[in-house]
């Protein structure tokens, strides 16, 4: 026997919960399905299970999309502003850590509870855990049928999110019915992820790992050129630290990576200057500036002795290091893929969807939200804010 609602929202998470609370508030009957268990497990896991739950420098500029700017209707329609003033009402304490990045005093759970009273409060219905199994046309209504019967729906929303994390139960649900309704996709890809190198590319380094600083970092050129000034960590694989999730979003295969491992420093210059007059040996030397074992590596690697006299060394030599030190030059091989990276990058092509309401203009009714879509955020708060901008866009329209 079919069930019938408004809107059936496919997906509890961040998106799905708040465009289920927005329209269920509206006096909208609401269904919000979810195959999962638990209840928005990536919200729970995240900020190192405090929520790091927006950004208050949140605007277009902070996201990656092939069409950049169809994220700035829902964002300038919901800011970061109008979620922490939610937050402040349901009276979860927060702080802001650093780069405009709020986080919450205590746990995740607090951002899970309010939006789950946010939905009650909207008189929304759940269906969880609750597989999908089809979704179809019936009339002007869609009917969704689900392992726990059939739901007719004159509005669907997906909010089921992109490929990232699957051990939390990530799918391909949205791309499959986006594909069904004959709507394109922008190629999914890891993002806000650790980037490998070869072996034995990487072998020198590998006695690294664990090892963080602070560097620039760069990658592409023109409109497609990421740049980044934040802390670098290395592994044993790669890097990673949030220099490198951020640019992984810019990082395009077989490209190379341009990191300053000394962004307070010219070190040609500082080399040059420290030789005049200078007893210390070459690792002793470099080592004001970076990591001590670092530095002993970074020597070794260019074929360098640290005990060598810095006096007794040519300037062309010098300079050659601190170029190297300055703008090194490497090409990740790949990614740690979707099991390590925080986002998908790519989605439904936002071409397909009205920037307003987020829904697919050749399908009327059928809406996408959150991650699901080609909007990726910076690290730092910024998808989450998408999904609470994205989901109050289709929850008001729908």
């Amino acid at each position: 026997m079919s069930q019938e609602f408004d809107v059936a929202v496919i997906g509890a998470g961040a998106a799905g919960m708040m465009c289920a609370a927005v329209a269920g508030q509206r006096g909208k009957r609401v269904v919000l399905i979810d195959h999962a268990t638990r209840l928005a497990e990536k919200i729970r896991i995240s900020g190192g299970g405090r929520c790091n739950f927006t950004n208050l420098d949140a605007g277009p500029s902070n996201y990656l999309s092939e069409n950049p700017h169809f994220c700035r209707s829902a964002l300038s329609r919901y800011t970061a502003r109008d979620f922490i003033d939610l937050v402040k009402r349901h009276r979860i304490p927060f702080h802001e850590k650093h780069k405009g990045q709020l986080f919450c005093d205590d746990s995740a759970e607090d951002i899970i509870a309010m939006l789950k009273a946010e939905c009650d409060a909207g008189k929304v219905a759940w269906r969880m855990p609750c597989k999908v199994e089809a979704i179809g046309k019936s009339g002007e209504s869609y009917r969704v049928d689900t392992d726990a019967g059939e739901i007719l729906a004159k509005s669907v929303v997906i909010a089921s999110g992109g490929l990232s994390i699957p051990k939390i139960g990530a799918t391909d649900f949205a791309y499959r019915i986006a594909r069904q309704f004959d709507l394109k996709l922008i190629e999914p890809r890891p993002a806000l992820v650790p980037l490998t190198f070869g072996a034995s590319e990487w072998q020198p380094f590998v006695p690294l790992a664990g090892i963080a600083l602070e560097v620039e970092i760069e990658t592409g050129e023109k409109k497609s050129r990421g740049y980044f000034l934040e802390d670098l960590l290395f592994t044993h694989r790669g890097l990673s630290g949030p220099a490198v999730l951020q640019i992984s979003s810019y990082w395009q295969p077989n490209t190379a990576l341009t990191i300053n491992l000394a962004p307070q420093e010219n070190l040609t210059e500082a080399l040059l200057q420290a030789k005049a007059g200078s007893k210390k040996n070459l690792a002793n030397t470099l080592a004001q500036w970076l990591p001590a074992r670092l530095a002993d590596s970074w020597l070794q690697v260019q074929g360098m002795k640290g005990e060598a006299r810095l006096a007794d060394l040519p300037d062309k030599q010098l300079r050659q290091l601190g170029e190297s030190l300055n703008r090194w030059r490497i090409t990740p091989d790949g990614t740690e893929g979707y099991k390590k990276a925080e986002v998908t990058r790519g989605g439904i092509d936002t071409r397909e969807l009205s920037q307003q309401t987020m829904m697919a203009n050749k399908m009327p009714g059928l809406y996408f939200i959150g991650e699901a879509v080609d909007v990726t955020g910076w690290l730092g708060g910024y998808n989450f804010q998408w999904a609470w901008s994205s989901g109050v866009a289709a929850g008001q329209a729908v």
